[in-house]
């Protein structure tokens, strides 16, 4: 099912391939589902039944009663043998022999108890070494190839159908007018914009735009036009990395002000349908919606078209950006979308198309030490039952399924896994940041793309912005922003319950430490920066 076969604007039925499992997410991951064999259901009778004797029963009727017998009988024979093997066969007491597991287990040996351990065994330091010596060979692999354009296009033929392929000189952002129908003349924030449904303050936006559209159209030839614009740049993860902040710091910028949302998660959920995997396929997003939140900006930006001639080309400079998380590794609705494919890969990532639409995007991708991203991770995400000691337990078991897979397949294959993405406890994954990054690396630059540490961002703030400005090309800030900037107090910190469990138990940051070091060693070479080694943590 290609892109352009979602139907905008309503909410069509799907097949169950396309869908998530209603399991939870573990339970997707190791069963499938079982249609009954026989259904009893119609068998229900009343519990005071009268019960009439007859004298004699025909010698046909006692063969009818003795055949229904033996056929149950033998009937629930079958079954028990059934399930008696799949125990002995399989030796898998967490599934029958119907709802085999997708990897087969082979356990990694790491410390379980909820204290410090006693130092490791030989075997157990050999068991996890043999684990990083196969992640550091599989980490030299060729590096994935890049789609055709052609058949980018062809796989979201509207999204190519409304973002032109070359943008309006003189403007620093990406835009180009759109026209807008005298005949018709529809208010298009009259329409019904998903992301209004889901955020007040850009319904607020929407409405304001609404009042002010007629003034911000342009007019050539007998025709209206109005400008519309895709964002500059792209904040594209890691959760739990200090996105957030940064965001919010960005927008005190004057040239970056008229950003409306950090979050869309357009370019790998809400595109195809979903919100949340979990809750299952929603709702196309189209386009013009996505783009409706850049028009505040495209506003002020038409401005300074309109009154170029005065010689006032600061509106002209004026950018947008966005700061969806998910973007750098997320591509997972590829496997919903095309679930009848037996791809170990996705066969295009959410880069190709924002490439192909913006070859010269300017990408910002925070990261910090992954270790403590995962447990930054853990805390916020998990809901109840939190513990430094189930953070241990659910470390083992993503360690565990994550070796198992790779025991199958290519590195990179599980890294994109969602079947095992789902399975996991804890999001293990999302801290293999090399993988994520070789692969934006083959459709953008290295000049475009801009790799920070929150470690370095919280240790001096001013250095790191301006770090950050210098990359997108902006104004130097009065020395009033400049200080308001620094004083804005940090988004998105860790809650006070949180907090008072304490950091992780010294054996979970070993064993993620020694799990993560060649996917750290690998990106220091990369970046050619051993700062990415995160050994002063």
């Amino acid at each position: 099912m290609s892109l352009s076969d979602c139907k905008y604007g309503g909410t069509p039925q799907t097949d169950d391939k396309y869908s998530p499992h209603s399991l939870s997410m573990a339970e997707n991951y190791r069963k499938r589902h079982v249609m009954p064999c026989l259904d009893f259901s119609h068998t229900n009778v009343p519990e005071n039944l009268e019960v009439k004797w007859i004298p004699l029963l025909s010698l046909n009727n006692l063969r009818s009663i003795s055949k229904v017998k033996v056929v149950s009988f033998l009937l629930g024979l079958t079954l028990t043998f059934l399930i008696m093997a799949s125990y002995i066969l399989t030796w898998d007491r967490r599934g029958l022999l119907f709802t085999p597991s997708p990897f087969q287990l082979r356990p990694v040996v790491v410390p379980t108890s909820t204290v410090a351990p006693e130092p490791s065994s030989e075997n157990n330091v050999l068991e996890m070494k043999l684990l990083v010596e196969s992640i550091s060979s599989k980490l030299e692999y060729t590096p994935r190839k890049v789609p055709d354009e052609r058949d980018i296009i062809r796989t979201d033929s509207r999204l190519f159908s409304v973002i032109p392929r070359q943008f309006l000189p003189g403007i620093k952002s990406p835009c180009w007018h759109e026209e807008f129908s005298i005949k018709t003349n529809i208010d298009p924030y009259k329409r019904r914009n998903l992301f209004t449904l889901r955020s007040k303050s850009f319904r607020t936006v929407c409405d304001y735009l609404r009042t002010t559209l007629q003034e911000h159209l342009y007019h050539r030839d007998g025709k209206q036009y109005r400008l519309r614009c895709l964002p500059y740049f792209y904040i594209i993860g890691q959760p739990k990395c200090g996105t957030t902040d940064l965001f919010h710091r960005l927008l005190l910028h004057p040239e970056v002000k008229y950003t409306t949302m950090k979050e869309p998660h357009w370019w790998t959920r809400k595109r195809f349908g979903y919100i949340r995997f979990k809750d299952g396929f929603q709702e196309c997003f189209p386009v013009e919606d996505y783009l409706d939140l850049f028009d505040l900006a495209a506003n002020n930006i038409q401005e300074g078209i309109i009154g170029n001639s005065s010689g006032d080309q600061s509106k002209l400079q004026l950018i947008t950006g966005e700061a969806s998380a998910s973007t750098m590794w997320d591509n997972q609705a590829w496997s919903y979308l095309h679930g009848d494919r037996d791809e170990a890969e996705p066969p295009f990532l959410a880069q190709d198309f924002i490439h192909t639409v913006q070859p010269n995007a300017k990408i910002i991708i925070m990261l910090r030490d992954p270790v403590e991203r995962l447990y930054s991770d853990y805390l916020y995400f998990k809901m109840a039952n939190k513990s430094v000691e189930d953070f241990h337990q659910k470390v083992i078991e993503s360690v565990r399924l994550f070796q198992s897979c790779l025991s199958e397949r290519s590195l990179r294959s599980c890294v994109y896994n969602t079947s095992l993405s789902n399975a996991m406890p804890v999001r293990l994954n999302l801290g293999m940041y090399i993988v994520f990054l070789l692969d934006w690396l083959t459709v953008f630059h290295r000049e475009q793309i801009l790799v920070l540490r929150l470690e370095d961002y919280a240790a001096n703030l001013r250095v790191t912005m301006k770090k950050v400005f210098d990359f997108l090309s902006v104004g130097p800030l009065s020395e009033q922003v400049e200080g308001a900037l620094t004083k804005w107090p940090m988004s998105n910190t860790r809650r006070a319950a949180d907090r008072n469990l304490g950091p992780m138990l010294p054996a979970t940051r070993d064993l993620l430490r020694e799990f993560h070091q060649p996917f750290s060693l690998k990106l220091a070479n990369v970046l050619d920066n051993k700062a990415f080694l995160w050994t002063d943590t």
